[in-house]
């Protein structure tokens, strides 16, 4: 260079090179070196040097992978209920006869009893069914009964609800007539269940003792099972019992003007 010669600066644009090594790592020829080079090329090129990335999933296959997730957690979730459930069933040992007694102002008392008399039937059970209170109403569980003449003994004791009467000492003479005929089934050893219906109201009005009846009750065979039904079950059957439910009423018919029924209530 000659002396006092001022040197020329170099422009801040680099030469452009051949090839370059794109993201991916393979060498490519820039496309401005290919034959040709237009936007369709430079496109191809870009999408050619472009990091790939997962395909994203449509909406169905998206759906479908969280609903194999739900499914797989609540697989998981069954098992574990499974297991501990098998534990527990697996820890009772003991059989026997059951005091279980349905009380409560809901509907239901004695047809829950009636099911269980059902269940028993079909195991082949002997059953005694004595029912206070309800003694005039033809109702369909007696047509059931006369179908299983040695399997089923139901005896109806009373004539009707109490202010149908009106007369105590007619009533406590069914009700009296009426325990008579569950102290026989509970002493006979053919009975394996015997259901004494209403017999919670009977006890309520105080037609029979308290205490008579529940000694009655628990000086039975230990493998006989016995059911009683009717509101306002008294304290002392309520802690002798081995299985007690209260039918809560949320909401009857009877309140919307609605009479009693073939098939619900007789």
């Amino acid at each position: 260079m000659p002396l006092g010669a001022v040197p020329r600066r170099r422009s801040g644009r680099r030469r452009p090179a051949s090839q370059e090594t794109c993201r991916r790592g393979s060498l490519l020829p820039r496309p401005r070196d290919w034959p040709g080079h237009g936007s369709s090329v430079r496109a191809a090129w870009k999408a050619a040097s472009r990091p790939s990335r997962p395909r994203a999933l449509s909406t169905g296959a998206r759906q479908m992978e969280e609903q194999d997730q739900i499914n797989a957690r609540h697989n998981e979730k069954a098992r574990k209920r499974q297991a501990f459930m098998q534990a527990k069933i697996a820890e009772k040992t003991d059989e026997k006869g059951l005091l279980i007694v349905h009380t409560g102002k809901g509907k239901g008392k004695s047809t829950a009893a009636f099911g269980l008399a059902c269940r028993a039937l079909g195991h082949g059970m002997k059953v005694g069914i004595v029912q206070f209170i309800k003694g005039g109403w033809a109702t369909g569980e007696k047509a059931v009964y006369a179908a299983f003449p040695g399997q089923v003994d139901h005896r109806v004791m009373g004539e009707g609800f109490t202010w149908d009467t009106q007369d105590r000492a007619r009533d406590i003479a069914w009700a009296e007539a009426g325990w008579a005929e569950v102290q026989r089934m509970i002493a006979d050893p053919s009975y394996a269940m015997v259901i004494a219906d209403e017999l919670n109201i009977v006890l309520r009005y105080k037609y029979l003792a308290v205490e008579d009846v529940v000694a009655g009750l628990m000086d039975r065979d230990p493998m006989k099972h016995v059911v009683v039904t009717g509101r306002n079950a008294p304290d002392a059957l309520i802690e002798a019992a081995d299985l007690v439910t209260d039918m809560v009423q949320v909401k009857h018919h009877f309140h919307a003007g609605i009479k009693a029924q073939r098939g619900i209530e007789f």
